[in-house]
């Protein structure tokens, strides 16, 4: 099963900062990423909150066999909690950032869950989603 769990505000693409973040909803990517999963016999299923304690209390339910692609939207700078999270469980984690975090604002070049994911993907706006998704996919 791979889970696509997005953090705080992400409920908000296509409406908040289309110059940034660009003018595709949450609901459009899961819906692509929905039939790419079909088309390839795999389960896919979506998180998304804006409550740090929800994002960790649904992490740290999934197996060891799951695979995460984690858009951690601002929890990214400063989530000592979520790296804690994310290093504790045996799950996948891909994190990713449809902007190219270490071009934007000083306090958004780092990210603290980056060292505990299996990987990165910044700044291909919402495609990010699709090839975090093809690199589990290409995996199997």
């Amino acid at each position: 099963m791979i889970h696509v769990v997005n953090g705080p505000n992400l409920n908000l693409l296509g409406t908040r900062e289309p110059g940034i973040y660009g003018k595709t909803t949450l609901k459009e990517i899961c819906s692509e990423l929905e039939e790419i999963a079909f088309c390839n016999s795999e389960q896919i299923s979506f998180f998304q909150s804006n409550h740090e304690g929800e994002i960790i209390d649904y992490l740290q339910k999934l197996a060891e066999t799951d695979r995460v692609i984690l858009n951690p939207g601002a929890l990214a700078h400063y989530s000592i909690a979520l790296r804690d999270c994310i290093s504790a469980i045996k799950a996948e984690v891909v994190e990713i950032h449809i902007s190219n975090i270490a071009a934007r604002e000083p306090f958004r070049q780092n990210s603290v869950i980056s060292a505990v994911c299996c990987g990165v993907i910044s700044g291909f706006g919402a495609d990010v989603y699709r090839m975090a998704l093809n690199w589990f996919l290409e995996r199997e």
